[in-house]
């Protein structure tokens, strides 16, 4: 039986909280919880002045998990960073006209973003895909979410708990899947609306890229909001952006705006390094058989006419949907899938170029 995350909550539901005396994941305690295969790592995040009283409650936290079938190695860590929260992603002032040149992100060789035009079209999961889907093939990935508005990867990659900070001034990413990842869902509730206007996003922006301890990446994918808004140029102006990759569904009214989308980063001067099309074709689970929903073919065709490399059509499946509502990827999930085999063929693709 593989473990989950959900049933790691539900064990540490069963710890007491001594100062609270809710459980420990109602009172927030329990934090950054990650599955791989058979091992399980979460924090505890505590008031450093009441560590003496929370060593038990760390080891009934790790007896409760080790005892879950499936499970073969738990780390439970202390932490106590009350007193140095992560820095607030929310500028102090207007952010003002810069006209130096377009930066590198410490530790990151190459940032790749993926953007589309419309909102619906699978952006967010064709990131969070691409991302595991190289990490399976041996390559250091990260993955920021600058949908500030809509953040979906920390649900998709099935990542919570807000980050921790060392000094008050860096910020620590969580991981699972083999993916470093960052998201303003991880600094806000996830019923909380952010509502900003255009200087505070590209703020929050610079901060969540070049205020997060990375380390040493060999892909920083960005998974950009729709649109060619605030979020993209400040993303192309003020970092060096290695290439995009622009997302559709295969009809007209989603490619008007993909068109879009990659005339905005031609005049940026990012490089284009295909298109992708999302929701291609459905198989009916049933009966076999093919309808094409969407239509079929229409970023195949536009990607001709606009030349550009067409990397992949992922066909639109109950399995792609179900995977990232649980927080694993269909790549991580199901990595036989035919699903799953587009993504890895995207990858492959992407480090042959020497994109990833």
């Amino acid at each position: 039986m593989t473990v989950t995350r959900e049933t790691v909550l539900e064990a540490l539901k069963n710890i007491t909280d001594p100062v609270s005396g809710s459980d420990i994941v109602s009172a927030g305690i329990a934090r950054a919880v990650t599955v791989e295969g058979s091992a399980v790592r979460f924090v505890l995040e505590i008031d450093p002045g009441k560590s003496e009283a929370y060593g038990p409650v760390r080891d009934q936290a790790d007896a409760a998990v080790a005892a879950l079938t499936g499970v073969e190695k738990v780390s439970a860590m202390l932490t106590a960073h009350s007193e140095k929260a992560p820095p607030d992603l929310k500028p102090k002032k207007a952010a003002q006209p810069q006209q130096q040149a377009p930066q590198k992100v410490p530790g990151v060789a190459r940032i790749l973003a993926v953007a589309s035009g419309k909102g619906g079209v699978g952006k967010s999961t064709v990131s969070a895909n691409i991302a595991c889907a190289l990490a399976m093939q041996g390559r250091k990935v990260g993955l920021l979410d600058a949908d500030v508005y809509g953040p979906s990867q920390p649900k998709m990659l099935g990542v919570s708990g807000r980050p921790a900070s060392p000094d008050g001034k860096t910020i620590l990413p969580l991981r699972n899947h083999g993916v470093t990842m960052m998201s303003m869902g991880l600094m806000t509730g996830e019923d909380q609306a952010v509502i900003w206007r255009g200087p505070m996003l590209m703020g929050a922006l610079q901060q969540m890229l070049l205020q997060v301890q990375w380390g040493d990446l060999d892909v920083l994918i960005v998974d950009l909001p729709p649109g060619t808004g605030d979020v993209q140029m400040t993303l192309a102006q003020k970092t060096h952006v290695d290439g995009a990759i622009v997302v559709s569904t295969p009809q007209d009214v989603a490619l008007i705006d993909a068109r879009k989308g990659i005339d905005m980063f031609r005049k940026m001067n990012v490089p284009v390094l295909g298109m992708i099309e999302n929701m291609s074709t459905h198989i009916c689970s049933n009966c076999g058989h093919e309808e094409h929903v969407f239509g079929h073919g229409g970023v195949a065709q536009e990607a001709r006419k606009l030349d550009v490399p067409l990397l992949g059509e992922v066909p639109l499946h109950l399995d792609v949907r179900l995977a990232g509502d649980n927080g694993t990827p269909i790549v991580a999930a199901k990595p036989g899938s035919a699903q799953a085999k587009v993504f890895l063929d995207i990858a492959t693709q992407l480090v042959d170029a020497g994109a990833a």
